[in-house]
């Protein structure tokens, strides 16, 4: 068994950046890269994308990717953890196992795959069952809404991916998988943790938590000193290095940017965090109270001392559903009054709006440069601003009334206040708005599967 196994985070979401995969694998010694592909509302992005085309529904550009690191990682024998499957998993697959072939790899790649967490075709088995899916905010059940829904899918653990490691993947795809779990396999694979040693299952968590945002945990978007944070243009990602007693330092590749402090760790920690006392998982319920951090040199901090419980009986649905339709238009106007003009040209705007007898479930309007960013917290506005943007939007159910919103911005720049500008973008565009329905399900009605095959 090994003594530590480096975890390198590739990817913080769908649409990070395309060179971090490909510096973590070269830029000095991993055993294994994360790839953190999916956001809630990836899965509905993903779903639309699959009901156009069968052969669709992952992250794509996962593929030329790996068609770029696999020679290293085969070289190297790194192994992959990603869950760029999103809702067409074995698709994905289909299309790795093509570019093992290109490279010449004639079955020396092993693929696993992890489905189950795609639960669209069973929706009306269980509410018939009297499963409700209730909205964990509202309390709604998902009857509610049940013919707009766009995708259901359950967050499964790290235990799936186990498993594939077990069987000798060397690159793991799935779906709807916890973002920590895709840090936390590699460990309970290597270390040989068991199920329900809560502390060790909690540390691997907490390892995977500070990871999964990427560069989040090295310098990116960092509020301490982040003037002071060097070669942002080359940032490093995190590297969880792991020990097999719970215990991990994070850092990154020497000689790439960013900066690993405890502060960065920190700011990641509170990150999506909830209740400090019960961050709950698939795999446990990690206590971040527990967490201890210390300095361990430079661009290193040892992460240690954590505590954990069982898991819940209930797995996590992440449901998305239509919810009516948007649409939002900008202007800009200039010194002088141009915070009056600006108001006045939103008051102007509100008033044909209810001559048309046009009516929106929300209207909103911000002036950036004024208040966009701290609301109410912004104060007076300065009488002497140079420029203030306004920016109008609406909401509700009828298409055909936001599209007649969009057709009365543009009006303005004639017929309104003077010394208009910033409306080269043209015509306001109409969107579909994907709302979000959290829900909980019995954990004993999940079934993931788990497969491994050759490339």
């Amino acid at each position: 068994m090994k003594q530590t196994i480096r975890v390198a985070a590739g990817q913080g979401f769908w649409g990070d950046l395309p060179e971090a995969p490909v510096h973590q694998v070269e830029g000095g010694p991993v055993d294994y890269l994360m790839l953190d592909y999916l956001a809630e509302v990836t899965m509905s992005i993903m779903q639309k994308q699959k009901a156009r085309d069968p052969d669709a529904g992952y992250a794509k550009d996962f593929v030329p990717l790996m068609k770029r690191i696999l020679p290293t990682c085969v070289e190297r024998n790194i192994r992959v953890t990603a869950n760029a499957g999103g809702v067409n998993v074995r698709g994905c697959a289909d299309a790795v196992v093509g570019v093992g072939r290109e490279l010449g790899f004639g079955g020396k790649l092993q693929i696993g795959i992890v489905t189950g967490d795609d639960i669209m075709s069973r929706l009306d088995e269980f509410l018939d069952s009297g499963i409700e899916l209730r909205n964990m905010d509202t309390g709604e059940p998902l009857s509610s809404v049940r013919e707009r829904i766009q995708s259901a899918n359950v967050y499964l653990g790290a235990w799936p991916m186990v498993d594939a490691l077990n069987r000798g993947a060397q690159v793991v795809i799935t779906g709807r998988v916890t973002d920590t779990g895709l840090t936390l396999a590699p460990l309970i694979h290597e270390f040989g943790w068991k199920a329900n040693d809560w502390d060790k299952m909690s540390s691997g968590t907490i390892a995977g938590h500070i990871i999964e945002c990427g560069a989040q945990a090295s310098g990116g978007n960092c509020q301490f000193e982040w003037q002071n944070i060097p070669d942002m243009a080359n940032v490093g990602f995190p590297i969880a290095e792991a020990s097999a007693d719970g215990s991990f330092v994070i850092t990154k590749h020497e000689g790439s940017g960013g900066r690993v402090n405890v502060q960065s760790v920190k700011e990641q920690l509170v990150y999506e965090m909830g209740d400090p006392h019960a961050y709950i998982t698939p795999d446990c319920v990690a206590d971040f109270t527990t967490i201890q951090l210390e300095d361990a040199g430079k661009n290193r901090v040892r992460v240690f001392g954590i505590k954990g419980r069982p898991v819940t009986d209930s797995l996590k649905v992440s449901i998305s559903y239509s919810a009516g339709f948007k649409a939002v238009g900008t202007l800009v106007y200039a010194w002088p009054d141009a915070y009056a003009k600006a108001h006045a040209a939103d008051r102007i705007l509100r008033e044909r709006l209810e001559l048309l007898g046009l009516r929106f479930e929300q209207v909103l309007t911000e002036f950036v440069g004024v208040n966009a960013t701290h609301g109410p917290l912004a104060g007076p506005p300065s009488a002497d601003a140079a420029e203030v943007q306004l920016r109008i939007g609406v909401r509700g159910p009828d298409r055909s009334s936001v599209e007649r919103f969009t057709k009365e911005i543009a009006p303005l720049i004639l017929t309104g206040p003077p010394a208009v500008t910033g409306f080269a973008g043209g015509r306001p565009k109409v969107e579909e708005i994907v709302a979000y329905w959290p829900a909980l399900i019995p954990r004993e009605i999940i079934s993931p599967k788990v497969e491994v095959f050759e490339a």
